[in-house]
């Protein structure tokens, strides 16, 4: 009897397999041969599931989307069911930001990722949807007026947060700090706890 093959499991090893490569070693690194090495397959079987850098990079960029994704509903799902905003908020950011090892690799992979993007817009197709939604819901936590732009600024908090944490620049401590003093700015002290 022939073998049944999950091919979004293949396709998720090797996708995770990139984004090892990436992680410890750039994107420059990441080619079908790194990542079928990495992957414990052939460079056959990548070019079978991935046609080219690109198709490779966008799945990868999509699972490490639905990483992000599970880190926040899980962390938010801990608050129960009516959390106030603030909390919220700092629970799903502090979910998003490389505050452990897990979420520094995937950290890593992303900022390589945006860089990737940037020059290769047609590599992230979803990217700017999902950013237009999370502001978006961002900005319907915050209170009036100006939840727009503070939803902005917050969400760039965050970028730059992240980054400062993987190049080593802030610790947990002060990142959750700066976080907590930006929150207490936009709600006041106390209001929205």
């Amino acid at each position: 009897m022939p073998k049944k093959v999950d091919h979004q499991e293949r396709r998720t090893l090797i996708a995770d397999a990139l984004m090892r490569v990436a992680a410890d070693q750039g994107l420059a690194a990441v080619s079908l041969r790194h990542v079928a090495a990495e992957a414990g397959v052939s460079a056959g079987m990548v070019q079978h599931y991935f046609r080219t850098k690109d198709e490779m990079m966008t799945f990868a960029l999509a699972v490490l989307r639905e990483r992000s994704q599970l880190r926040v509903e899980e962390a938010t799902a801990r608050l129960g069911a009516d959390p106030a905003p603030r909390l919220l908020l700092r629970t799903m950011i502090a979910a998003l930001l490389p505050l452990d090892e897990r979420a520094r690799d995937d950290g890593r992979v992303a900022l390589a990722f945006l860089a990737y993007t940037a020059v290769r817009p047609a590599a992230a197709p979803g990217l700017r949807e999902d950013t237009a939604r999370l502001a978006a819901f961002i900005a319907g936590a915050l209170p009036p007026p100006n939840a727009d732009a503070a939803a902005a600024g917050l969400l760039a908090l965050m970028e730059g947060l992240g980054v400062y944490l993987l190049g080593g620049q802030y610790t947990a401590e002060q990142a959750l700090g700066a976080l907590d003093a930006h929150l207490a700015l936009l709600f006041g002290s106390t209001a929205g706890a």
